[in-house]
């Protein structure tokens, strides 16, 4: 069984955290490909073990289905704990390059991909698993250790997590540390080598400034409004379906939920006809019966939709918008004819409300996402080619999906992060491992006469045979200026440099 009560670490144990993490880092016992391999194994094992433990966690905490607990976070954790022990020694290789001409003799240049070292994950309460152990599952790849602070508002997951972590890892590199607002800025308070943030764009501002004291470098990983264009043309039985899917899945407390409709006049009415019908056929006339459909994560956030449901002035509710508090209950709803500046629109819903924004055409859909920041996700619906492309080349967002909504996710090999103000840097698949890695350019030159003749023409005393010499090997010829003779040109100025250099140390 799982308890709501959650344990707060003192600023002690979060000063040994701290230590021990650098400690065990500089201890070198992580770099192992062998030691990464176990740990991700027992990371795996962690998760199929007590996989009923975490569905009935999430169950207390988020109201989640036992369907949405292994398909939106229990697969996809295992799926990037399987790709990290696929391409492990792939990834973690050095990657030998090839030189420039003038470092062709006697040289190896090579990037080393080399642990970050100490970190901090600080994940949040909507996915608390996946979002936790994914960004994990790069740092332990890369060879780094992490302190992971998971979301105090899911303490039963955290609880869970607090557990298992401690019992299948590795307790002196992998340590998690439980608390609030006070704890995690006592742990910005540290230096840390990278940082890894899941949440909103507020709380990322404190931790860029507490990096910022430090030159830590930042995975951030927020949301924003995601718009979903629909063309009037679209088939709008299927699109209904897939927006109802993404919007409601874990009750809209998706960071790439699709935030708002932009849809034309002409098609307005049909989609709203097929929409309805598509949440009957989700969760039945009545949502709060249910036993698919989830709950807001506690009354903070009910009150926060709530207000911003009941602020509305410009909108018309045309399915949904029942409440319950005491169930944490709000029906999947939209809202027809919002106004483009109403209250509805000002932030992320992070919830089951779906506004809808009539628009003249797709070059006025583009021009209003335009005037908002960028998006962590941009939907669009059509089967006109012209029309997507039109969208996606005159539009920014962290990523694009066409006729559907948040399966981008699941999709290993695409990069999952945002822009601007949606967030910094990506992951999942080798970008997890990319994030917590450090890639060290590194050249190994021979000390024999013979590389060293090649060098000859850097060294004093200068005169103006060598400056030209040299800047026909390293200053290369424009594309566009390049002929057949100058292609090949630099082979025979290199050979004349050695021959000068040979002479000058024979």
């Amino acid at each position: 069984m799982t308890s709501n009560v959650l344990h707060f670490h003192t600023d002690a144990e979060i000063h040994k955290a701290a230590e021990t993490a650098r400690q065990t880092f500089r201890s070198g016992i992580t770099k192992p490909l062998k030691y990464r391999r176990h740990q991700l194994e027992q990371l795996w094992r962690l998760i199929d073990d007590n996989t009923d433990l975490i569905i009935e966690a999430l169950k207390k905490d988020l109201h989640k289905h036992k369907n949405e607990t292994v398909l939106g976070e229990l697969v996809p954790a295992k799926e990037e704990i399987n790709d990290a022990l696929e391409h492990l020694e792939e990834w973690a290789k050095d990657e030998k390059v090839v030189p420039a001409l003038i470092n062709r003799v006697g040289v190896t240049c090579l990037k080393r991909k080399e642990p970050k070292g100490a970190t901090l994950i600080i994940s949040p309460w909507n996915y608390p698993f996946f979002l936790t152990i994914g960004p994990l599952v790069g740092a332990i790849a890369a060879g780094c250790t992490a302190v992971i602070k998971p979301s105090e508002v899911a303490p039963h997951s955290a609880n869970v997590m607090t557990d298992l972590f401690a019992r299948y890892l590795d307790n002196s590199a992998y340590i998690v540390i439980n608390g609030a607002a006070q704890e995690t800025t006592k742990l910005l308070e540290y230096k840390w080598d990278h940082i890894f943030y899941t949440g909103n764009g507020t709380v990322a501002k404190i931790i860029m400034r507490a990096a910022a004291q430090h030159l830590t470098s930042l995975t951030l990983e927020l949301g924003g409004k995601s718009p979903a264009v629909i063309d009037e043309h679209a088939n709008m039985t299927v699109a209904a379906k897939r927006i109802a899917f993404g919007k409601s899945f874990n009750a809209g407390q998706t960071c790439v939920a699709p935030d708002y409709v932009l849809i034309t006049a002409k098609a307005q009415d049909k989609f709203i006809k097929e929409l309805k019908k598509a949440f009957e056929e989700l969760y039945s006339k009545n949502p709060q019966n249910s036993t698919d459909y989830g709950r807001i994560i506690n009354n903070r956030h009910f009150h926060r939709l709530s207000k911003v449901l009941h602020e509305n002035k410009s909108g018309e509710i045309v399915i949904g918008g029942q409440t319950d508090e005491k169930d944490l209950y709000i029906a999947p709803t939209v809202i027809a004819n919002v106004d483009r500046d109403d209250k509805l629109m000002e932030d992320e819903l992070f919830g089951p409300l779906l506004p809808m924004i009539q628009v003249a055409d797709v070059d006025d859909a583009i021009e209003y996402i335009n005037s908002k920041d960028e998006p962590l996700a941009l939907y669009i619906f059509s089967s006109n080619k012209k029309f997507a492309n039109k969208v996606m080349d005159s539009t920014r967002s962290g990523a694009i999906l066409v006729n559907d909504t948040l399966m981008h996710v699941a999709e290993g090999n695409l990069p999952f992060g945002g822009t601007g103000p949606s967030g910094m840097g990506s992951y999942h698949g080798k970008k997890s491992f990319d994030a917590f890695s450090h890639e060290r350019s590194t050249m190994v030159k021979d000390l024999n006469p013979v590389s060293e003749a090649a060098m000859s023409v850097r060294y004093a005393p200068y005169n103006d045979t060598n400056l030209k010499v040299a800047r026909l090997v390293l200053e290369s010829v424009p594309r566009f200026k390049k002929s057949f003779v100058l292609k090949h040109f630099k082979w025979i100025v290199f050979a004349l440099i050695f021959g000068i250099g040979f002479k000058r140390f024979a």
